[in-house]
This record gives C-alpha cells, sequence and structure tokens, in this order.
C-alpha cells in the first residue's frame, strides 16, 4: 500500500511487516522511519538490526537474520539501507522471497529504506512483491498548497505563531529545503518565544541569529569580497549554523543571478527583473556588479555545483567536513579568477 507521509499516522497502531521508506527528501525521510520505528516497539518489538547495502553484500545474511530467532528479543526490527535502489539479481530474488515469507510473520518487521523510487525501481517483481505486502510511504518534498500545510504544521509544532504574511514569507525563503526551514523555526522558536511574527520580525530574527549572519555572508559573496566571504562562512561554522542553512542562502543567490541573466537574454531590463524579485533598492548595485563581473557562463556552471551540494545535503550519510568544503567552494565561484577549493 502506498501512502504519503501525511497518511503515516493512522496507520501506524497495526503495521504490515514489510515497511518501506523511499523519497528525495532527507528530513520527511527521516522522520517517517523515525515514526515506524516508534511504533515498531510500542507494537512489541524489542531489538533493533541495522544493515546496509554495500559492495560487496551478503544477501544470505539479510535472509537468515529475518528467518531466525533472536536469542534476546521475542520481535525485532531489521532495517536496510538501499543507497541505490539496485539490489541487484542476488539481492532481487531474495527481497521477493522475503516479501512472501514476512507476510505471515508476526514477529519482525523489515524497514527498507532510502532515496526517491523511479519507475526502473517500482515496475521491478522485487518492488512489486514488497508493495504488495507492505506499507510504502512516499517521502518527497511538498509542493504547492501542500507545502504551504507542511509550513503551517511545522509552525505549529515549534510553537511559532505566524501571521499570513509571515508564514508566506517564510514559505518563499525555503521553498524546496524543508530541512533548512525546520531549523530556521527551531531558531526562531528560542529567540522569539510567544511573539506574533510578521514579515517584517521573520527577517530581522534571521538576520540577528548569529553574529554573522548568512545574509552578511550574501552581501559579501555578491560584493566580490571573497576572502571576507571565506572568513563568515568559517565563522558560521564555528558557532554551529547549520549548513543546510548557509546552503540554501548562497544557492538563492545563484539562482537570482541565474535568472537575471535568462531575463536580460529575453530583453527585459534590470529594473523589470529586480522588482519582480523584490529586491531591495540599496541591493541593486550588489547584483548588477556581480553579473557584469561573472557572466552567465560562470553563473550557469556555479548552479551546477550548487545542485550537486543540495544532493550532498539531502543524502543518506552526512559528511560534514565535505559539506562545508563543498560551501567554500560555492562560495569561491563568486570571483571570476575562481580556482576550485581542496581540502587541507
Amino acid at each position: 500500500m502506498r501512502i504519503f507521509p501525511s497518511q503515516l499516522g493512522q496507520h501506524l497502531n497495526k503495521l504490515p511487516p514489510i515497511l518501506m521508506v523511499f523519497g528525495d527528501d532527507v528530513l520527511i525521510r527521516e522522520e517517517c522511519r523515525d515514526a515506524l520505528r516508534q511504533a515498531c516497539y510500542r507494537l512489541g518489538a524489542q531489538e533493533r538490526l541495522s544493515l546496509v547495502q554495500e559492495s560487496p553484500f551478503n544477501w544470505d545474511e539479510l535472509r537468515q537474520e529475518c528467518q531466525s530467532l533472536s536469542l534476546f528479543a521475542s520481535s525485532r526490527v531489521i532495517e536496510l539501507e538501499l543507497p541505490s535502489l539496485k539490489p541487484g539479481t542476488d539481492g532481487a530474488a531474495v527481497l521477493a522471497e522475503l516479501a512472501e515469507e514476512l507476510s505471515h510473520q508476526q514477529d519482525l518487521w523489515l524497514l527498507l529504506h532510502g532515496p526517491k523510487a523511479g519507475r526502473d525501481q517500482t515496475n521491478t517483481k522485487w518492488f512489486k512483491a514488497l508493495d504488495k505486502h507492505g506499507l510504502y510511504v512516499q517521502a518527497l518534498t511538498p509542493e504547492g498548497p501542500h507545502y504551504q500545510r507542511w509550513i503551517a504544521e511545522r509552525a505549529r509544532r515549534h510553537q511559532l505563531q505566524l501571521d499570513r504574511d509571515g508564514q508566506n514569507y517564510l514559505a518563499s525563503l525555503f521553498e524546496g529545503n524543508l530541512l533548512a526551514a525546520d531549523q530556521a523555526m527551531a531558531q526562531l522558536a528560542l529567540i522569539a518565544p510567544g511573539q506574533r511574527l510578521n514579515q517584517e520580525a521573520l527577517a530581522e530574527h534571521l538576520q540577528d541569529q548569529s553574529r554573522y549572519s548568512v545574509f552578511e555572508l550574501a552581501d559579501a559573496l555578491l560584493a566580490g569580497n571573497i576572502d571576507g566571504a571565506l572568513k563568515i562562512l568559517s565563522q558560521l561554522r564555528q558557532e554551529g549554523t547549520a549548513a543546510t542553512l548557509v546552503s540554501w542562502a548562497v544557492n538563492r543567490e545563484w539562482a537570482l543571478l541565474l535568472g537575471f541573466c535568462a531575463g536580460q537574454a529575453n530583453g527585459q531590463s534590470m529594473a523589470e527583473l529586480m522588482k519582480a524579485a523584490r529586491v531591495w533598492e540599496k541591493r541593486q548595485r550588489l547584483y548588477q556588479n556581480c553579473l557584469n563581473r561573472l557572466g552567465p557562463e560562470r553563473i550557469s556552471a556555479a548552479m551546477a555545483a550548487a545542485g550537486a551540494l543540495e544532493a550532498m545535503l539531502k543524502g543518506e550519510h552526512q559528511d560534514d567536513a565535505a559539506q562545508w568544503l563543498a560551501l567554500a567552494d560555492l562560495c569561491a565561484r563568486f570571483d571570476p579568477q575562481y580556482q576550485p577549493m581542496v581540502a587541507l
């Protein structure tokens, strides 16, 4: 059975033995996994085994674990991460076999998780067999009105009081990046408890959340002050600022610059483009100078690098050093004499 994350709560009191969480949104995926894991414990699971399909992977070990009783627990959860959703011939056979066998068991839950499952995966025999006997949560990033509802629900969870303009402003800032949105709301709950927040208040609080704000970083980059920007980046890391929040700020500037390039190519004036993007008058010169300094080709290349960084941040395995190095490299691309950043 395929469901959306918003429907998961309706199924937690009675779970089938096969559980699947696949999707492109790391926050939703992790929260769904945790909800399923906790539900298994409430339903009697006493032990948890976590496996990752690496190369090589012993599929017979998975079969044996699913077929044997634990010495220490009467029921348990076995979690298997499928990083590429490509189990191979042997793995496909084992998963299809387990789908049938586990459908009759009461003392074990097999929880499979990984990235978004495309048609190449969902049309396979092994996936269809698991889907037939299990619960499949599609952990996808919500869009449109679903995203707005997610923002409103998450604000309530953090006990934030947002007016309509404030909610729309927050949604526009973090669209497509739920992890950064959640982290920002968690910080707002700490620095503005009990306050009713409108757009102006949100902008002020988000800028004041650290000694150096991500907004100061963006201004330094647009101004071409790369050395200063890298110092701010280092300070943000030392202060514990989330890499996802910094990435959002830097990626947003690249996206705006690329949009300005495309608009100019279509004959639009910079004044029109700046107005449509709601760029404050005092910052318009920063964007114009940056466009003149970099040009469309460098900006397009930077957007490709920004996409790779976002995929890294949404990945299952988090490498803090690699993330911040990639962020530094993305910042360095604001220099027309850009040289790739390397780890020391």
